[in-house]
């Protein structure tokens, strides 16, 4: 008899963990609130236009390419990977002298602006990605793919000692002030922690390892838009036998006898299942399906939580292509410190943010009408604020006048055709996230070393998976945790990547 196991949500996550179970032999039901399969990896249509409306960036091909190994399939049956080049422009505002720079994720062709930036930085730039290639390298093989709390041999010493080769006490910040002086480098070396929602000040030296898949590795594309990869994981998991139910709102976990029996739902149905995983946000797992004495992270937990920043999102339509974008694009506001501190320690709407427009039209221009562009632009905004119509309004105003000014297109507001924004309560509404935060918790130092487990310390066959349990935030984590959560329902010790189911 196939054991059964419900999935709650629909993510990168529990799309990843539902296919691995049901290729092993599961019983596998993936329930999603909303109509749309994918979680925060959404997708929608919109007068000719077509938008992803979460995450745009393919990094770390190779945690994919070995996913889909382990699933016995070839990734590029799936997806049409195409390697960006350049991977992303940035522009520094206020910048006379190197107003806009581009970045190709190949240090032959990078190295002359780096000298621009920084003279003589060479020789220190190559040892310190040769050293983050080195260190990824290592993350992956000793800390990425283990099961926190599993293993005995996470304390032994060969295993202490690589963890200190990561530097886990150190800042971003200070490790690269030690490397670097040119703040327009650091800024450059510092953008990748955006995609893990934190603070350089705060977050741990060993995301030096996000420059090693940057720069190292490049950046992807799908052909079609990032909901491809949806496409691609719904398929695999049909293929194996996963049943999927949508429009399905769950209200609570059942629990029997201090163990997870099954699901119920908004319409008061009942589901039943011997394993129950959680790909919805933790927060609302823990302290909205579970009552109170089941709950291993309470309200009081969140409340002491440094979380990642939420974001103000306008999805365009233009009537005409822009010659000034490249497919993704970073606008860096001049006070980078304060910055920072407006998103975590003060928070409120950035005075001079630091934004993000990608621009996928460059590289497929069949997502929008011929001769035309679409637009994504994001604004890290902090979580949790209660923001007014006017505010909202003023906000958008702003962004797109310092677009007018960042991209020199004084004209900009009459080339849109379509708009949509997105802001926190959205991402509240849409994806039950904790105060509106677009990816949940940030990864400051204790909430990296201390990252919620992947299972229940209260309710037995109760797991966890995805952004808000380790080992992260990303998509290619997200697989990372799949395959973390599959290996504690098998009771797989290894701290390597599978080589097989």
């Amino acid at each position: 008899m196939k054991k059964k196991v419900i999935i709650i949500g629909s993510g990168i996550g529990g799309l990843g963990s539902a296919a691995l179970l049901s290729k092993s032999g599961y019983d596998v039901t993936v329930i999603e609130k909303n109509t749309n399969i994918g979680g925060r990896a959404n997708i929608f249509k919109a007068e000719g236009y077509t938008f992803d409306m979460g995450p745009s960036w393919y990094l770390m091909p190779d945690v994919f390419q070995h996913y889909f190994k382990l699933l016995g399939e070839d990734i590029s049956d799936y997806l049409d990977l195409v390697k960006l080049s350049p991977s992303y422009r940035v522009f520094f505002s206020n910048d006379k002298e190197l107003p806009i720079v581009d970045i190709h994720s190949d240090l032959e062709k990078d190295l002359p602006l780096f000298e621009k930036l920084e003279p003589g930085v060479t020789p220190r730039i190559r040892a310190y990605l040769k050293r983050s290639g080195e260190q990824y390298e290592m993350a992956k093989d000793t800390f990425m793919y283990r099961n926190l709390g599993f293993s005995i041999d996470f304390l032994k010493w060969k295993v202490i000692k690589k963890g200190i080769e990561l530097n886990p006490f150190q800042t971003m910040q200070s490790y690269l002030n030690k490397w670097f002086k040119s703040d327009r480098l650091k800024k450059i070396l510092e953008y990748t922690l955006v995609f893990l929602g934190s603070d350089p000040s705060k977050t741990p030296a060993m995301y030096n390892i996000m420059n090693a898949i940057d720069f190292n590795m490049g950046v992807y594309y799908p052909k079609g838009g990032i909901y491809e990869i949806v496409k691609a994981l719904v398929k695999i998991n049909k293929k194996n036998g996963t049943k999927f139910i949508t429009d399905s709102p769950v209200s609570e976990i059942i629990i029997e006898n201090k163990k997870a029996i099954g699901v119920k739902l908004n319409n008061n149905e009942e589901l039943k299942a011997d394993i129950i995983i959680s790909n919805a946000d933790l927060w609302f797992t823990e302290t909205k399906l579970l009552k109170p004495p089941h709950q291993t992270y309470p309200e009081r937990y969140w409340e002491k939580s440094v979380l990642s920043p939420s974001a103000f999102i306008m999805y365009l339509g233009l009537n005409r292509e822009l010659d000034i974008l490249s497919h993704h694009n970073l606008r860096f506001g001049e006070d980078w410190k304060q910055n920072f501190k407006e998103l975590f320690d003060t928070p409120q709407l950035p005075e001079d943010p630091s934004y993000y427009i990608c621009k996928p039209t460059e590289t497929d221009p069949g997502l929008s009408p011929k001769g035309t562009d679409n637009l994504f632009v994001l604004v890290p905004i902090p979580p949790g604020l209660n923001l007014y119509e006017a505010e909202m309004k003023n906000y958008r105003q702003k962004i797109l006048n310092l677009m007018k000014t960042d991209l020199n297109l004084p004209n900009i507001e009459d080339y849109i055709t379509y708009e949509r924004s997105y802001w926190s309560d959205d991402f509240r509404r849409d994806y039950n996230a904790y105060k509106g935060t677009a990816l949940g918790l940030a990864h400051t130092l204790k909430q990296t070393l201390k990252r919620p487990l992947n299972y229940s310390k209260k309710v037995k066959n109760l797991y966890y998976v995805g952004a808000g349990t380790s080992p992260g935030i990303g998509m290619p984590i997200c697989l990372i945790s799949a395959e973390l959560v599959y290996k504690r329902i098998e009771k797989i010790k290894t701290s390597k990547p599978l080589e097989s189911l």
